[in-house]
């Protein structure tokens, strides 16, 4: 194979997706997830339409984070889905050098903001919970805008190193991708001769981002249990159950999916895509339902806004 410089305009990937489904089963993947990203687009939008809307809403900061999550679930999908979409019915048609690493970026850059966000929903919910008559202060307007910027700006500037790192490459003559995404695995296995300190520097980077979220929700999460465990039962203790279990659904599915998955980044095959293909669709399609079902102010929220009710 001939090396090509990553600087050729001109150079361009295929993303294999799954090819060996064959035509009746694309069709089929393409109209599921076309329900799914309009299902996903349309509840989410919900979500932070009702938090734009409602007065009671808007000035409280788990409603101020709930709807940047949505927002950026919107986001999150969009980065990925309609490539997919277009690809399904007829694979093969080339993406540009420019677009494979811009789509990269975003999806990656999405991704770690959302664990961010889940980072900071679950330290408001403890200052909620374990300081309730200091939580006003603690959890000012202020700081809660201060630290959704944070999420944001951490997350778009997370993983420009790598994303660096591998578009100076030399990629082979043969360009194909085994995913429907471009992903830091298959671009390194495309690469010709990827330096080692690149991917460590992906693992790395990944893995730490990922874990040390993770321990974190899961400290604070476990403060704001053992403070609920000392509520008498009641109205107040089942409004913190069900708020908490929540955020814990929408945690574990997002986490459970990606730990593995970004933690070695030349994790490939059939069960590589199966999983990226869950937490790039499903979750972003299943939170708006887990926080509407399972949050009585949202549910009035949405049936205001959506309704006209008062």
């Amino acid at each position: 194979m001939n090396p090509a410089n990553s600087s050729n305009p001109e150079i361009q990937f295929i993303l294999l997706g799954f090819p060996s489904l064959g035509q009746q089963s694309r069709i089929l993947l393409c109209a599921l997830l076309s329900v799914a990203y309009v299902g996903t687009v349309v509840g989410n939008f919900c979500i932070v339409w009702a938090v734009l809307r409602d007065p009671r809403l808007h000035h409280l900061p788990m409603y101020i984070l709930l709807g940047n999550f949505s927002w950026l679930e919107i986001c999150y999908i969009s980065s990925t889905v309609p490539r997919m979409l277009s690809d399904l019915p007829s694979p093969g048609v080339p993406i540009s050098f420019h677009d494979c690493f811009l789509q990269f970026y975003f999806f990656f850059s999405l991704g770690t903001t959302e664990c961010f966000l889940l980072l900071a929903m679950a330290f408001d919910r403890y200052l909620a919970i374990c300081h309730p008559l200091r939580y006003p202060i603690l959890m000012s307007l202020q700081l809660c805008w201060a630290l959704v910027a944070s999420c944001w700006l951490l997350g778009f500037l997370w993983f420009i190193a790598p994303i660096v790192f591998i578009s100076q490459l030399s990629f082979c003559s043969s360009n194909n991708l085994d995913h429907f995404v471009c992903d830091p695995g298959p671009l390194l296995a495309a690469a010709c001769s990827p330096p080692p300190w690149t991917e460590r520097t992906c693992s790395t980077l990944s893995s730490c981002m990922v874990f040390s979220t993770f321990f974190f929700i899961l400290a604070s999460y476990g403060l704001v249990l053992r403070a609920v465990l000392r509520l008498p039962a009641g109205a107040k203790r089942h409004k913190a159950f069900s708020t908490c279990t929540s955020h814990l659904a929408v945690v574990g599915l997002f986490y459970g999916s990606i730990m593995v998955t970004y933690s070695i980044p030349t994790a490939s095959g059939t069960t590589g895509k199966v999983v990226t293909l869950f937490y790039t669709v499903g979750t972003p399609l299943l939170n708006p339902l887990i926080y509407s079902l399972r949050n009585k102010e949202m549910k009035d929220g949405l049936r205001k806004t959506l309704l006209g009710e008062r």
